[in-house]
């Protein structure tokens, strides 16, 4: 019998999904799955449930929610055998997109039933994981004031950009060094990715792969208002890839170290994330992380 344990955020997206086992028992036989939904009641507990359902012994681990709750589970799976599937419930759904996992949960589901894995790579910030995208910057002043919304839908996300574009200050430096090459640099963003989405179908990164061994950075200094509405603007409609003053950079590390402040605050997977320094090691660990996929995209 399969032990499959879905780890559940009931407040993901519009807070309306909800999973009981009747509702999944068209999917999943009693003669062949055992089935246990656990459901989070606070930022931080999909890590202490899917520890305690990896010590139950769960053959399959599922997140269902955002990026953040996924970011939780996933990070408990890194280097072990046991799959990870996901429930996209979230807004952006960046990491479930370029997996091709339907926003459709009975196509989620099937696609979990049929068991197809495939091995990705992880990024990590020193000591934490990050599965879609990392940054400093714009992006993560984005997050910051998305995460003060009380809906998580586009409109809310174009409400905290509008906000971040007027109040947004930046950094007076941070040095960046990739291939042991130094550069400093007052950056707009510093964007590090392991996929080809931001989430809402956005992406600065669309040649990236999950599998391919190496992130890809990008790197945009200062700019003035009127080019953050340019850049905006190619976001929107996915033609970011010849902006002469972006730097874009595949590599399979980097570092990042800011003088002025006591620590640097980032975005982790769509979710505000504080170091515990001024510096961020940034690496990849290549295919760690057993993800359970559709057999043919768009299923």
């Amino acid at each position: 019998m399969k032990k499959i344990h879905f780890i559940v955020n009931p407040v993901s997206g519009n807070g309306k999904q909800k999973f009981v086992k009747e509702s999944l028992s068209p999917f999943f036989e009693e003669l062949h799955y055992e089935l246990v939904i656990k459901q989070t009641q606070y930022a931080g507990h999909a890590t202490s449930l899917t520890l305690a359902s990896i010590a139950e012994e769960a053959d399959i681990i599922v997140a269902c929610g955002g990026d953040g709750t996924i970011n939780e589970v996933a990070s408990c799976l890194v280097n072990k055998k046991i799959p990870l599937g996901i429930i996209p419930m979230g807004s952006g759904n960046g990491l479930a997109s370029n997996l091709a996992i339907s926003k459709n949960v009975r196509k989620a589901l099937r696609t979990i039933k049929e068991g197809l894995t495939t091995k990705i790579d992880v990024g990590q910030i020193n000591k934490h994981f990050f599965f879609s995208n990392t940054g400093l910057g714009f992006d993560a002043e984005v997050v910051s004031n998305y995460e003060q919304m009380e809906k998580r839908q586009l409109t809310a996300y174009l409400s905290a950009v509008i906000k971040s574009f007027n109040h947004y200050r930046g950094y007076k430096s941070v040095e960046i060094v990739i291939e042991n090459k130094r550069r400093v640099i007052r950056p707009f963003m510093v964007f590090v990715s392991n996929s080809n989405e931001m989430g809402y179908k956005i992406s600065l990164t669309p040649t990236a792969q999950l599998n391919d061994g190496l992130l890809d950075v990008v790197i945009i200094p200062q700019i003035t208002k009127l080019r953050i509405l340019y850049l905006g603007l190619l976001l929107l409609l996915n033609r970011t890839e010849n902006i002469q003053w972006i730097k874009k950079i595949k590599t399979d590390a980097l570092v990042l170290h800011e003088k002025n402040r006591h620590h640097l605050s980032i975005q982790k997977d769509g979710e505000r994330f504080k170091a515990e320094n001024k510096t961020l090691n940034i690496s990849l660990l290549t295919k760690s992380l057993n993800v359970i996929v559709p057999r043919v995209k768009g299923v």
